[in-house]
């Protein structure tokens, strides 16, 4: 997927060369409408209209600014180069799709197990896939979550001298469930609401959103573990969980905010 990404990229920058804006009017350079351009490009094709007419016409783009985009000139190395990565492409979606098929056939015993996993916010079906290859289900070879998090490399490092910490940033781990993890974090991040969410956003304002998505990612790493060992689907503690933990902390917070809004409150318990 990354070096299909690579061509695309060298794709629009071999159009920008030829001072064909594609990229700016299309979202999809590889798309339906996209090939279409392509393809025609290829063919030796230089008319703005008649390039617009082989598109699929569900373009957004206002059609004088499709057309603006499509003025340029192609030279014969410009086409050539088109033709190259665009055959690279295809040559890596069919690699592709046989990888995506082989990976089917051997998930099938872990496939419940994997789509299980997808009852996290954040976690779809590929980055299942990944979590259960870098793991497996067999929990039993870490002895507890912290373990699992630690090989992750999603723990921050014990770098301590004389009383003074030198550095936290996180170790080394698992290159591929690592990276996996911390891109799952990032959508749970933007999920509406919900106990991850609600983490997030209480750490970005002291440790800033790097570290904030990183504690993200080692908690639904957490909870991935408990899943698998026990084989259940994932629990939401609800995005008021650390109010209701930490209910003198709220209380002090909202009087404080009543405070600064001119109001003086004094708290008594509920009986």
């Amino acid at each position: 997927m990354r070096e299909k990404v690579q061509h695309v990229q060298r794709i629009q920058k071999t159009l920008e060369d030829g001072n064909l804006k594609i990229a700016s009017v299309i979202s999809d350079v590889i798309g339906p409408s996209g090939r279409a351009l392509l393809k025609a490009l290829i063919a030796g094709e230089t008319q703005p209209e008649a390039l617009l007419a082989v598109t699929t016409g569900r373009l957004q783009a206002p059609r004088e600014r499709l057309l603006d985009a499509l003025r340029g000139r192609l030279r014969p190395q410009h086409r050539f180069l088109l033709q190259l990565h665009l055959d690279q492409i295809g040559a890596l979606e069919h690699a592709i799709e046989t990888v995506d098929a082989e990976v089917g056939a051997t998930l099938t015993p872990f496939r419940e197990r994997a789509t299980r996993l997808t009852t996290m916010p954040g976690i779809s079906d590929v980055l299942a896939q990944v979590i259960v290859s870098e793991i497996g289900v067999d929990m039993s070879r870490f002895p507890t979550a912290a373990h699992l998090v630690s090989w992750a490399g999603l723990c921050p490092r014990h770098d301590e001298s004389a009383g003074k910490r030198r550095s936290t940033r996180v170790r080394q781990g698992a290159p591929w469930l690592k990276t996996a993890m911390v891109q799952a974090a990032w959508a749970a991040a933007r999920a509406k609401t919900g106990y991850l969410r609600a983490q997030f956003l209480r750490l970005r304002s002291r440790r800033g959103p790097r570290k904030a998505v990183v504690a993200v990612a080692a908690s639904m790493l957490t909870a991935a573990y408990y899943m698998l060992r026990d084989d259940v689907d994932y629990h939401d503690l609800g995005a008021d969980h650390f109010d209701r933990t930490d209910r003198s902390r709220a209380a002090r917070r909202l009087v404080r905010k009543l405070g600064d809004l001119g109001f003086h409150v004094e708290l008594t318990d509920a009986a």
